[in-house]
């Protein structure tokens, strides 16, 4: 298995375990090859049981979700997070790291069947956006105070509802703009609520170690909706564009 996140491994960052503000800081994102060459640091031993598609889907979206909830949100238990695209890579590993920290998970998705799967990793409440109102779901299912974390990695097109959805003092975390990078900010709307804007980008590898111990005891798993060929790697596309997946799409050779 390989750990995505590719630093330098000597420079004052990555000995302080802060990898991914090492300068020579890059993300290994998918292999699409038959054959690729990491640093010997990167690869770890397959975890026991392990299919070769879920190995591969576990490093990327995993470490960009614990990183996310844990290293820049510090999640805790008993708050409430609101996780958009619970159906997404990323988002069903949020949807388990979240319950893993004893968070209460309201999953946001474009369907009741991909909300259905999110439930079964643990979600607590669950909302569709293609027809209810996300933000008063949010707001009537915590007694109008909103959520203490919101998890965001679609950018402009959630930017208003996640204003109404998180409460005073949230924090609110982003690593991906799916939808669009260019929003409006008032600044005396962030200073008068108090609200923590955090960037996040993948993770170190003391938190993929993290990540494999929980793995290793199954209380993170990979979800692989269905594997292609790399030959079929534009049809892989296409069925994630039209958002039909749940969990990771996979190329396999």
């Amino acid at each position: 298995m390989i750990c995505p996140s590719l630093s330098c491994g000597r420079c004052e960052a990555c000995l302080s375990g802060r990898d991914s503000f090492c300068p020579d800081f890059r993300v290994l994102d998918g292999g699409y090859a038959e054959k690729i060459v990491v640093p010997e640091r990167n690869v770890f031993p397959m975890i026991k049981g392990f299919s070769i598609a879920e190995a591969a889907a576990l490093p990327l979206a995993s470490l960009t979700a614990w990183h996310m909830l844990i290293g820049r949100a510090g999640l805790q238990p008993g708050e409430t997070v609101l996780i958009w695209g619970a159906g997404s890579g990323v988002g069903s590993f949020a949807v388990q790291i979240a319950k893993l920290h004893a968070a209460r998970v309201i999953a946001v998705a474009s369907s009741d069947e991909k909300l259905a799967k999110a439930k079964q990793l643990g979600a607590d409440m669950l909302i569709n956006h293609k027809t209810e109102d996300v933000a008063a779901r949010v707001k009537a299912f915590t007694d109008g105070k909103g959520v203490e974390v919101v998890f965001d990695h679609v950018g402009t097109a959630v930017w208003e509802a996640n204003w109404k959805a998180i409460q005073n003092g949230g924090r609110w975390v982003n690593c991906g703009v799916t939808t669009g990078k260019d929003v409006s900010l008032s600044l005396s709307r962030l200073f008068s609520r108090q609200i923590t804007l955090l960037g996040s980008r993948m993770g170190s590898h003391a938190e993929f170690l993290q990540i494999l111990k929980f793995a290793e005891q199954g209380r993170i798993k990979p979800v692989v909706d269905r594997t292609y060929p790399l030959s079929e790697a534009g049809e892989a596309h296409r069925w994630i564009g039209e958002s039909r997946h749940f969990g990771k799409v996979v190329l396999v050779i």
